[in-house]
């Protein structure tokens, strides 16, 4: 049996962060579901559906890789899917003690399922969605945080003609 991976966030915006995420969990597992979530709680800049076409987008080269969105829990995505391990990214010493917490509990919930934790590449390890979403509402260039596929639209959503800062 194939392992099937998913990485799982909202994505909102996709960074370049969570693209290298995706790309070295691709190399990890033979099949990487990018799991979208739905959480409205989180007043997402872009839809359901825009962040999953973003990311289909910025994943196209990857054959092994799908994305897809979804509501509630994480556990009952990777039931549903066949998932056996969730890839989650994290940057921080907070973020693991989180992401333990939640690794933990999803295993109880779904005993077949692992989580492995990935730490950023250097260059990305300061990179959020929040934070971009931060910078380009300021105003400042985003062009060196995002995919190239993710560039156009977020200028668009927030107003500005790309190459102006």
């Amino acid at each position: 049996m194939s392992t099937i991976a998913a990485y799982s966030g909202t994505f909102d915006p996709i960074t370049l962060g969570h693209d290298d995420i995706m790309h070295r969990a691709a190399r990890m597992f033979p099949r990487l579901i990018v799991a979208v979530g739905s959480n409205v709680a989180k007043n997402p800049s872009f839809s359901l559906e825009e962040r999953v076409e973003l990311i289909r987008a910025a994943t196209r080269d990857l054959g092994n890789v799908e994305v897809k969105g979804f509501s509630g829990l994480v556990v009952d995505f990777a039931r549903d899917h066949g998932v056996t391990v969730l890839v989650r990214g994290v940057r921080t010493v907070g973020d693991v003690d989180y992401e333990k917490q939640m690794a933990v509990m999803n295993r109880d919930l779904y005993p077949q399922l692992d989580t492995v934790m990935l730490t950023p590449s250097p260059e990305y390890a300061h990179l959020s969605s929040s934070l971009v979403r931060e910078l380009v509402s300021l105003g400042a260039p985003v062009e060196k945080l995002v995919p190239e596929a993710v560039i156009e639209r977020l200028l668009a959503r927030f107003g500005r003609p790309r190459g102006k800062a």
